[in-house]
Formats: structure tokens, sequence, C-alpha cells
């Protein structure tokens, strides 16, 4: 695989990417979208859907403009709310070339035991089911066409531990086993890798991090490597845990 780059016979791809509207997810998609290829997007937050649809499609005067892009209000912890996006996007868009499951969620720096029950469903059911749920509604017609490739974001701390984010640790631990699992799953030719897109400077780190996130990596400049990665995976990369460098 030709990292850093993307692949000159592939053209235009339609990516959907679930947590759009802030951090890794917003940059990802302005920079696939500055590429020439059609964004999907979702999140809970209609008024950063409405900010970022201004950036996506400057031109576009309203919602129903024709765009190459699509934003959607959508839960993914909801597996109700996934399997409507799923309907829409397939009537509007129809299947996504590229799946990146990017919404996520960490508990405040916190010892396991003082880690409030309900802030640990939320990493659990956002970070997890929501990956979960998203499979379940996509895989099918990605698997009848034979074509796709799913980006799970995963972790460095989904292949280590540390202290006082135990339930996120868990979370992208879990993320970790599922892709493997699923890729076990996939016909020849599609793919699902679990991507750990480094440490970035985004408000997830800063919650952990304190001040001192401000010295690693801003969005931005990640996306300009992340999408070059995203773009390059194919079949042969089913089941794989790289890392964005």
């Amino acid at each position: 695989m030709m990292q850093g780059m993307m692949m000159k016979d592939q053209g235009p791809r339609t990516v959907l990417i679930t947590g759009v509207t802030q951090g890794l997810g917003k940059a990802l998609a302005l920079e696939l979208a500055k590429r020439g290829h059609s964004v999907i997007g979702c999140s809970r937050s209609q008024d950063k859907l409405d900010s970022l649809r201004s950036l996506l499609s400057p031109s576009d005067a309203d919602a129903d403009a024709d765009s190459p892009h699509l934003l959607l209000t959508v839960d993914v912890r909801s597996d109700s709310s996934v399997e409507e996006l799923a309907r829409v996007v397939m009537d509007k868009k129809g299947v996504p070339d590229i799946i990146v499951n990017n919404a996520g969620t960490i508990n405040k720096n916190n010892k396991i035991w003082d880690v409030p029950a309900d802030e640990f469903d939320a990493v659990i059911d956002t970070n997890v089911k929501g990956v979960a749920n998203m499979l379940r509604h996509f895989l099918p017609p990605m698997i009848q066409r034979k074509r796709g490739i799913i980006v799970n974001m995963s972790s460095s701390w989904g292949r280590s531990g540390a202290a006082l984010v135990a339930p996120y640790c868990a979370s992208k631990w879990a993320v970790e086993g599922l892709t493997r699992s699923v890729a076990k799953e996939l016909p020849e030719g599609m793919a699902v890798v679990a991507l750990n897109p480094g440490v970035i400077n985004t408000d997830m780190l800063a919650s952990c991090f304190g001040d001192s996130a401000s010295l690693y990596q801003a969005p931005d400049a990640w996306a300009v490597k992340a999408a070059a990665t995203i773009l390059n995976f194919t079949g042969a990369d089913n089941g794989a845990s790289p890392t964005v460098r």
C-alpha cells in the first residue's frame, strides 16, 4: 500500500464519517471535500451540522441545495437512529465507498471506582455500540456489492493501558477486537481496519492532558496525512491495525 498519496485510479469517492462536526471528524471531512470527494456526515448537533455545511458547500443557500455532500442528525448510540441514517443514505447517495466510524467520547479523568455508571455507559454506548450499530446497517449493502472499506477509529490506548481513562481504554480495546473479528466475516475485496489516529490536539485530548494538549499536532495538519492513509486502504488491509504517520 502506498501511503501519503491518493491512488490515481480510484477517482472521487463517497465517504461517510460519524462524529463529523468536531475534532478529527470535522478536519477529515473538510480535507476530503477539498480533495474532491463526497462527504456524508452525521452528528447529534444540528447547529454544528449547519456550521459544517457552510464550510463544505459555501455556495449552497440551504440544506436542500444540490450538493455532493449530505449531513444528517444522528445518534450512533441508537440503533433505530442509525437504521434511519442507512435508509436515507442509500436513498440519496447509494452505498458509501468508505465509512469512518469516528464518533467517540471519553470519561473525565478518574479511577474506575470513581467513574459514575452513566459516564461509563456513555463511553461504551458511543465507542463500541455505536460502531456495532453502523456495521449492522451498512455492512449488508456493502457486502452485497462486495466492495467497501470500514475504518474504525481506535487509539494507542486500544493497544495499551492508561490510568484514569480505563473506560475509554476498554472501549478502544473492544474496537480492536471487534475489527479483527469482523474482518474474518467479510468477502474478499472488502476491508475493515482499526486505525490509530495518533496523538492530536482535540477537546478529548485536552480533557486528559490539560494545557499540554496544545503541544501536539492540530487536527487540520493531521487530516492531510489521515486522508491519504484512508483513501489508500484496499482489501489487502483487511483486519489491520495501522497508525496515521
